[in-house]
């Protein structure tokens, strides 16, 4: 709604009106440019995922002191290419159990969702600044009033071929890796979603380019700290990138939902991942970087750094930083266990980007009504300090009935962890049976001390048989 539609007795008329979305540049390109637009962000795409591959490679074997791919092409820049080639080469089995038509397109469903998502992300300005063949064109391929839900929903569609991978397979690993995948994708995206919401409420609008143009006078990332530390998180879970890289973890002994797959079908999974890890970067360099601005200090002094060719070059530059920070994730920090990484979704990321979600909506309603900025810092501060006080006392309290609810609960029998055949951890308030040791090699040329002597029992022929090979190191 513009200005001029106003009526003098509208309740909104002292408050900022949202972002002013123009995507009449848009939809006027011939067909020819928009396809050679659509070649270069396939080309931008694939050329980013080969590289990012190699030097992934080459950063890990840095940090781990290893020499890293050094044999295909100069300096093993060409060793992502092999790869590819290799496995295209390898055989392609079809398990005999699968159903087919599903096994098939489970791979593409996975792979071609990932590359929608760069259609709708700008490169630069969309003002028309560059002339291709004499054809002034925005640098993006398209735009639309709500492109960032256009991205959930393209990423949300990849899940479906998670799933029906795992399903299809007919095995029951990849079922479960399948299910474990999606679980870990849904979960997730909810988080990502609520930092986009903050986003969406200092910005007014859901166009990517419109949210660069937004933040003309400072990055969201700074302006909304806990939102871009959650998505941060969100997208490393997102991707399926260590160290939560749940469905192939080695705990499974597989590979999770691709455990079936070969050939190029396997390879296209893996390509979906390394696409996801661009798409995601691109759309943080995008939502809370200031897109293909450039930083501070060059756009202060250069007053040419931000049009005609230039922005490329920054957002380029923004994309391999975030890029690198999920290499370097991944050479830094082990792999957690499943419950842990699933309660880091659910019971921390989600409640604080609520309470932040609120906490924005409710300064920008401050905001709009006139107030003061140090009035709203004021409450904003107290409100914060009172619910931090309030959370202390309560997990007080909770802590000291927890405490006396474990030691009602206390068992009078000794534990047995294998009662029922199977083993079973100790509950709160339970303690495992001591473990009987082997003597230490100190200790080989004294008499070895039965076990059933420390335990209060007989020996038999047998454990003292036992107890002379473990004393001798046989």
């Amino acid at each position: 709604m513009s200005a001029a539609t106003l009526s003098p007795q509208d309740p909104f008329a002292g408050m900022p009106r949202l972002a002013a979305e123009d995507l009449s540049m848009f939809g006027t390109d011939p067909f020819w440019l928009v396809a050679l637009k659509a070649v270069f962000c396939f080309a931008f795409l694939m050329l980013t995922v080969l590289i990012s591959i190699v030097f992934e490679r080459k950063i890990v074997g840095w940090m781990q002191l290893r020499v890293g791919p050094n044999r295909h092409g100069p300096w093993g820049m060409l060793q992502s290419l092999a790869d590819g080639v290799k496995l295209m080469l390898k055989e392609d089995i079809i398990v005999k159990g699968s159903d087919k038509l599903v096994y098939l397109l489970a791979p593409v469903i996975g792979a071609v969702p990932a590359f929608m998502a760069i259609a709708v992300i700008p490169f630069g300005p969309a003002d028309n600044e560059i002339s291709i063949f004499g054809h002034r064109t925005p640098m993006q391929l398209t735009d639309m009033p709500v492109a960032v839900l256009f991205i959930l929903a393209t990423a949300s569609i990849a899940s479906y071929g998670v799933v029906l991978a795992g399903w299809s397979s007919g095995s029951t690993y990849p079922l479960l890796g399948g299910v474990r995948a999606t679980a870990q994708i849904i979960s997730y995206e909810i988080a990502m979603g609520l930092s986009f919401a903050a986003v969406f409420l200092y910005s007014g609008s859901m166009s990517t380019s419109t949210i660069v143009g937004e933040q003309a006078d400072g990055w969201f990332a700074y302006l909304l700290p806990v939102s871009f530390l959650i998505y941060l998180v969100s997208m490393v879970g997102e991707a399926h990138r260590a160290p939560f890289d749940m469905p192939e973890s080695e705990g499974d002994l597989v590979a999770g939902f691709q455990t079936e797959y070969s050939s190029i079908k396997f390879a296209m999974f893996m390509l979906t991942e390394y696409i996801h890890v661009v798409t995601v970067s691109a759309l943080a360099v995008t939502l809370f970087l200031g897109g293909w601005r450039a930083p501070a200090p060059i756009s202060t002094w250069w007053a040419g750094a931000n049009h005609g060719w230039w922005p490329i070059l920054w957002f380029t530059a923004k994309l391999v930083v975030l890029i690198f920070v999920f290499i370097w994730i991944r050479g830094t920090l082990p792999r957690v266990r499943y419950d842990q990484f699933m309660k880091l979704g659910w019971k921390v990321l989600i409640p604080v980007a609520l309470v932040w979600l609120m906490l924005v909506a409710t300064v920008r309603a401050m905001r709009n009504e006139g107030w003061d900025y140090s009035e709203v810092v004021y409450w904003v501060a107290g409100t914060a300090l009172a619910l931090l006080l309030i959370t202390f006392v309560v997990d007080f309290f909770r802590g000291g009935a927890d405490e006396e609810q474990d030691e009602a609960a206390a068992p009078d029998k000794p534990f047995d962890p294998m009662a029922g055949g199977y083993p079973v951890p100790p509950l709160p308030g339970q303690t495992l049976p001591p473990v009987p040791r082997r003597p230490s090699r100190a200790e080989r040329g004294r008499e070895p001390e039965p076990v059933g002597a420390q335990a209060g029992g007989t020996t038999t022929a047998t454990d003292a048989t036992t107890e002379s090979k473990g004393a001798d190191g046989a």
